[in-house]
């Protein structure tokens, strides 16, 4: 044994002048432990040792579920607040005209996608004039095509919600940019007792923008609040 210190004198004494250092670093500490248990010998278990060691596992996973926790509720608030900005820019419109152009230019901005189409269906021919001046952001379609659209042919039920991605399927609504769509959010929407349904369509280039694993409560929200503006258009 030695009184000579054989560490860096600066470095030893901000250790004493400051012990919680050591004890902050994990890293450190494992040293630390890993060289106490070596001077021990191989013949002595260190429950000590292994209990902390097993408790330091407990908190790594702790923190990474905080952190998980914490990501998901910035990404939830953040989603919150582009639907309430999207549903404000709805409300504004006084004319019908407004409203669509809106909704394929501020509404498409505030909830981030590359294209927002409006799909009513009817039962008459969709070859009127007055229907084709109102721009690209409404698609008139025949009878059963929403049900038919999602559903892709298959027999399963509609929900009032889609979330998929996609690819190609949508030329009849997206026209030249339906090469570019890589996933979707479909809204399907009641216009009322005596109305013919519609549909949403919220088409975007990113693949994981939209896809079947994530919840549907702020897009359900949206469609009800979209279904009631459309209502006063329709009369």
């Amino acid at each position: 044994m030695t009184n000579k210190p054989l560490m860096d004198a600066h470095v030893r004494d901000k250790i004493i002048a400051d012990p919680e250092v050591i004890l902050e670093d994990q890293d450190l500490m494992n040293a630390l432990v890993a060289a106490n248990e070596q001077s021990m010998g191989t013949n002595i278990v260190d429950l000590r040792g292994i209990a902390m060691e097993r408790l330091t596992s407990r908190l790594d996973r702790l923190e990474d579920t905080h952190r998980s926790v914490i990501a998901a509720a910035y990404e939830n608030l953040a989603g919150t607040n582009q639907i309430h900005r999207a549903v404000l820019r709805l409300l504004d419109a006084t004319k019908f005209d407004d409203f669509l152009h809106d909704l394929s230019h501020d509404v498409a901005d505030a909830l981030r996608v590359d294209v927002v189409r409006l799909v009513l269906e009817t039962e008459t021919s969709d070859d009127d004039p007055a229907i084709k001046k109102m721009g690209d952001a409404l698609s008139v379609c025949e009878k059963g095509f929403t049900d038919a659209y999602v559903t892709r042919g298959r027999d399963i039920p509609v929900r009032q919600v889609t979330l998929r991605q996609t690819r190609t399927d949508g030329e009849e609504i997206y026209g030249d940019k339906a090469d570019y769509i890589r996933s979707e959010a479909c809204l399907k929407l009641d216009f009322g007792e005596g109305r013919l349904p519609g549909m949403l369509l919220l088409g975007s280039e990113d693949p994981h923008l939209f896809t079947p694993q994530q919840g549907t409560d702020l897009m359900t929200f949206f469609a009800g609040v979209f279904e009631r503006a459309m209502r006063q258009w329709l009369g």
